[in-house]
Formats: structure tokens, sequence, C-alpha cells
């Protein structure tokens, strides 16, 4: 068995567009276009981008809450795409996701015991008796009370919602958590003490995360490897140290220059992109990053660049390397 407990190769996802015309060709949001990465039992892959790059949708399509257009997500080596509805409920069990709201993901109508409580009674797992001490243990590991389970989302800060939410997810005992944004609506204070708890769980429960992000600053306390999305692609790849002292992609450079400092008689050189990402249902010619690129060259509007090793384990795909 492969030591990677997750392999993507080529996923790609595209969403079709309604016609405005009876004779109007088909269109498509090219959201995934042929991304590949892999991720080690027990570690973080940071997938860091802007927002609109797919980042979530990849995520999604790996658990099989989108279905893929093409390409191939492998999980304990085995094709998630084949999996029939049962193999597929057990897999669940094994691979959950922690999303990015933390309130609009909790059911206000259910208290907190009834809301971590079921995903053991999806999978028919344990008693009552036996659910009820799971659910006191799962809540103390994630700093929280007992008692709390009588109480709703609404009366709950935003941080003690993902703790929630982070319990959840643990009761099944998961391999894979897929973390959407899980600090990006909280607090900076509130955002460390989830980083911290996430680090912790990780180390006491053996779990991988795929650790989806827009904020570097907030992926180098957390992840072994760190991947650039851009565009549906992946357009660096690199260990934790790699990418912060010697990023080789525009974009990752452009990212870097953006991260807060935090004493303020410090300069830095910043990289200002201009303009948006473009839109993904009309991406441009080439290279997707060209347009906003300050290197960019005539065959950047001819060919899409592939990725190339630039250093132990560091990938990046750009023309100017």
């Amino acid at each position: 068995m492969s030591k990677n407990l997750l392999e993507i190769r080529d996923l790609v996802k595209h969403f079709p567009l309604k016609k405005t015309g009876l004779f109007q060709p088909p269109r498509y949001v090219f959201a995934v276009n042929g991304v590949s990465f892999s991720l080690k039992k027990g570690q973080t892959l940071g997938l860091v981008g802007e927002s609109g790059c797919g980042k979530t949708t990849t995520g999604r399509v790996i658990l099989r809450l989108e279905e893929s257009t093409s390409g191939v997500v492998e999980f304990e080596d085995r094709n998630v795409a084949q999996f029939k509805q049962k193999e597929l409920k057990n897999f669940r069990k094994s691979a959950q996701m922690i999303f990015q709201d933390p309130f609009a993901s909790l059911n206000p109508r259910m208290n907190v015991g009834a809301i971590v409580e079921e995903p053991l009674l999806v999978h028919a797992i344990g008693n009552k008796a036996d659910r009820k001490d799971r659910l006191a243990a799962v809540l103390e590991k994630v700093g929280l009370e007992a008692d709390y389970m009588r109480r709703f989302p609404h009366e709950f800060s935003g941080g003690q919602r993902q703790r929630i939410g982070i319990a959840r997810v643990l009761t099944l005992n998961p391999k894979l958590i897929i973390a959407d944004e899980p600090v990006s609506a909280l607090d900076v204070s509130i955002q460390a003490q989830i980083i911290n708890l996430l680090v912790r769980l990780q180390e006491e429960f053996h779990l991988s995360y795929l650790f989806i992000s827009h904020d570097l600053a907030v992926v180098e306390h957390i992840a072994n490897r760190v991947a650039i999305m851009y565009l549906g692609r992946i357009v660096e790849i690199a260990p934790n140290k790699e990418i912060y002292s010697e990023a080789k992609h525009p974009y990752t450079k452009a990212l870097l220059s953006a991260i807060p400092v935090p004493d303020p008689k410090a300069s830095m050189e910043r990289t200002i992109l201009g303009g948006d990402i473009p839109n993904p249902a009309n991406p441009p010619s080439g290279c997707g990053f060209r347009t906003r690129c300050p290197l960019a060259e005539k065959i950047c509007s001819l060919e899409n660049p592939e990725m190339i090793e630039v250093g132990r384990d560091h990938f990046a795909a750009c023309h100017s390397l």
C-alpha cells in the first residue's frame, strides 16, 4: 500500500452554464482544470489561493459532494469515483469536512448534543449510552464542556461554534479532514487557538489534513507542504519551508509579499497585482496568470506552462523558470 493517504491526478471539474440562445454552443465554468497532488498519512497539505481559484471545489470533488468531470481521486489506493453507495458511505466515515462558516454549517434548530451525535446516528454507531459518553469525550477534546450539549448554536461565539463543528467531525474517527477556510471567519486570537487545536488533534489522532486557505500566514503554522492554486490549476507546490524561503512562481511571490509584517518599522517590497482572477468561464489563452503577471512574455499567451521540478520535491509552472 502507498504511503500516500490521498492521491489526486489530473482532477477536472467543469460546471455547465445555462444556454441563453437556442443555437448557442455549450459553455462551462472551468473551476478545476487538471489538479494533481498527494497527501501523506499524518501530514497536512495547505491549498492556498485567492477566492474563486477552485480550492473549495477541489475539496468538494475529493469527497464526492460534487462529481468530477475527469481525473482520479484515490483514497488508500482505491478510486473514489468507483465507490458504490455502501462503499461511499464508509468512505465518508474516513473523510470528513470542516466548513468555512461555523454558524451556517450548524442546524440552528438542533442543540449541540444532537448536532454532534448526528454522524453516529447516520452510520448506526453505538447505543444511546455509548453515544452520550462519546459526545462528552469528544467535546472535551475540543475544549468544550459536556453541559454544552443542551445549548443551541446561537448561544456560542464563532470560535466555540467552530469547535462544535470540529467535534462533529471527530465523532467518526476520520483519517482525512478537509478543512475549508476553517479560521477565516474568526478573530486573529481565536484563529491561533483553532490552529493549535487542529495541530494537537492531528498528533493525538494521527489525522491528515487538506487545509484550504487564502492566507499563507495561517498555513505556515500547520502545513507540511503547500500548494498554490490559481484559476483552477496548481502553479507551485513545495515543502513548507521551501515555499516561504525559495518561492519560484511570481504569483506565489505576490501572495508572500502581501503577508503583514508585525514590526511597523520593517520595510518590505510589495508586489501589487493588477485586477482580479479572470473569469473561469472565459479563461485567457496559455498561462492563466499572464494577464496579471509582471514577467509575462509572448509565449505565455500561446502555451500553458508545464509543472517542472525546480528543487527537491519543489515544482512550479512558469515559462520564466
